[in-house]
């Protein structure tokens, strides 16, 4: 049985792709691709063998490429770097195609399109579920600065293995070999080089997940990365508009924290958000979408008929039209030593990071809508007890109701009506939580060590500051719900009124939960992410117009 990991292309298919590249007979062993390295080549092999080698275990052997079969991951559809090596047997005979290539050439067969694509996902899966190597990141799992890396990591598909040096003996002979003390922690060491407490875009840049793209001017820019700004970027270059995506995080947005969706369509047996963010995320950039991560929107302004976005690491963006997707995030406990706890007790999501820190725990979740529920069932397999907190007494009044009936059947969760948590207690790490009883203003202390808080959706607005029209709770406001005052007076909007998801500002577009009145749902925010595509369309038909008539 052929692995679909590793499928064998056809004749009919190498024969298509001899257009892209070009045919190499290799005298020797040859490196073709290396553990770090950024577009790097795809290869078919005519003739021959390609070993794929981890260099972070002895170069172990991972798999042995034959006749018909082909290197590479989804990482050759971006800028990221390889993690592991690829050597070609001496005497073996190559198509050797550039990263470009390989992209025209999925954008315009499906057959290949949909062999590659597969595989690709496959390898990835593998590499990241069951193959233990990468980068390695050295720390300890009470420190926050450690935490905020392993998260990018993890939630940006990173293959990397954490070293805590509080369990692990051999990570202090690893410390010493590379001349590294505790002060410098957290260190990550890749190919024998060591970066010292790095910063989020020092592991952006090592890894390629943060790119580099040209001054060009953009058909549309897409800001934010969770569904809603994934679907619009997917459907925008299907269509063929020239975009670029900015997140400042990772793909998924508040979807991505989801540990199990179970009510998306065509996913009967549910899917993490965390997958769905990242194959929508390999699905952009196989019709030639752009994604940086992270890349942070500050400020932005307009002049004439564009849109110059200042975003971090000094990178200015000119774009036509601009589709604001940056959601919402949840809000702090309003507690006064919550941030000492953030990232060693304190998390805003639950993913499988979190397993080794709750196993035969007490841990808590604070909120009632459908990321908490998600939340409490994936750690109620492994916790001892998870204590969902809640400010009111219906459980089901924001939380889909197969998740209510699931929470009430489970042994392991135990519902609190009425409380809130007011405390937070521990040295380094959280251990126990105060909960106050609002109806009876009674307290109770809990020995949790591990407290999931979603709560308070709050918009990622602020950097729009009084650019366009929003609600007073910074939701930005489109379509009929823009007051006659705060809309622009312009040529376009003279003839037309603002679309369902145009803001006061013609070409300047908002989807998903940053918008007022949205539907918080994944599907909600997908179906606005490809709808707002042919608006943009509309839009953009009427700078052509505006044009065309002052050209005359």
């Amino acid at each position: 049985m052929i692995d679909p990991r590793f499928p064998e292309l056809t004749a009919r298919q190498i024969k298509k792709l001899h257009t892209y590249g070009t045919v190499e007979t290799l005298s020797e062993r040859t490196l073709i691709f290396k553990s770090g390295q950024t577009n790097y080549d795809f290869c078919v092999v005519l003739k021959g063998e390609i070993s794929v080698e981890d260099p972070s275990n002895d170069h172990a052997i991972i798999v042995t490429h034959k006749k018909n079969e082909f290197s590479g991951d989804n990482s050759m559809l971006s800028s990221r770097a390889a993690v592991l090596n690829g050597y070609a047997q001496e005497g073996t005979k190559i198509l050797r195609i550039k990263p470009d290539k390989l992209k025209e050439a999925i954008s315009k067969h499906s057959d290949i399109s949909d062999v590659l694509l597969n595989a690709f996902l496959l390898r990835q899966e593998t590499v990241l579920g069951d193959i233990i190597g990468g980068i390695k990141l050295v720390g300890t799992e009470d420190s926050k600065e450690t935490y905020a890396i392993r998260d990018f990591m993890e939630k940006n598909h990173i293959w990397f293995h954490f070293i805590d040096v509080n369990k692990n003996e051999d990570a202090i002979e690893l410390l010493a070999h590379f001349d590294v003390s505790k002060e410098d922690l957290p260190v990550l060491i890749a190919d024998d080089k060591v970066c010292k407490n790095p910063t989020i875009e020092e592991v952006a840049r090592n890894t390629g997940v943060l790119t580099d793209f040209d001054d060009t001017i953009f058909d549309v820019l897409v800001v934010g990365a969770g569904p809603a700004g994934l679907a619009a970027s997917v459907y925008a270059a299907s269509e063929g508009l020239n975009v670029v995506t900015i997140d400042g995080s990772a793909p998924g947005g508040q979807a991505g924290k989801s540990s199990k969706i179970e009510n998306y369509l065509g996913f009967p047996t549910g899917i993490s958000g965390n997958d769905l963010a990242n194959r929508a995320y390999v699905q952009a950039q196989k019709f030639g979408c752009t994604i940086s991560i992270p890349h942070e929107a500050k400020r932005i302004s307009r002049t004439g008929n564009h849109f110059k976005v200042e975003a971090t690491h000094g990178k200015t963006i000119e774009t036509k039209s601009i589709v604001v997707a940056t959601g919402a995030n949840y809000r702090n406990l309003p507690i006064d030593n919550i941030e000492d706890f953030e990232g060693s007790g304190v998390f805003y999501s639950a993913t499988g990071m979190n397993i080794s820190s709750c196993t035969g725990e007490e841990v808590g979740v604070v909120g009632g809508g459908n990321s908490a529920g998600q939340a409490a069932l994936f750690l109620a397999s492994h916790a001892k007890k998870v204590h969902i907190i809640l400010r009111g007494g219906d459980l089901g009044s924001k939380m889909s109701d197969y998740l209510v009936q699931r929470i009430l059947a489970s042994p392991t969760i135990t519902v609190h009506f009425h409380k809130e948590v007011t405390a937070l207690g521990g040295n380094t790490h959280l251990e126990e939580i105060t909960l106050t009883n609002n109806k009876e203003n009674t307290t109770e202390v809990l020995p949790i060590s591990n407290l999931f808080t979603f709560i308070g959706a709050k918009p990622c607005t602020e950097w729009l500051e009084d650019l366009v029209a929003m609600d007073h709770r910074g939701f930005i406001c489109t379509g009929e719900g823009i007051s006659k005052e705060a809309l622009q007076r312009c040529a376009i909007f003279d003839t037309r009124e603002p679309q369902s998801l145009e803001t006061n500002i013609p070409g300047f577009f908002a989807v998903g939960d940053v918008r007022k009145g949205s539907v918080k749902r994944v599907a909600g925010a997908v179906g606005e992410g490809s709808v707002v595509i042919s608006q943009v369309h509309q839009y953009l038909g009427d700078l052509d117009r505006l044009a065309f008539a002052k050209a005359q």
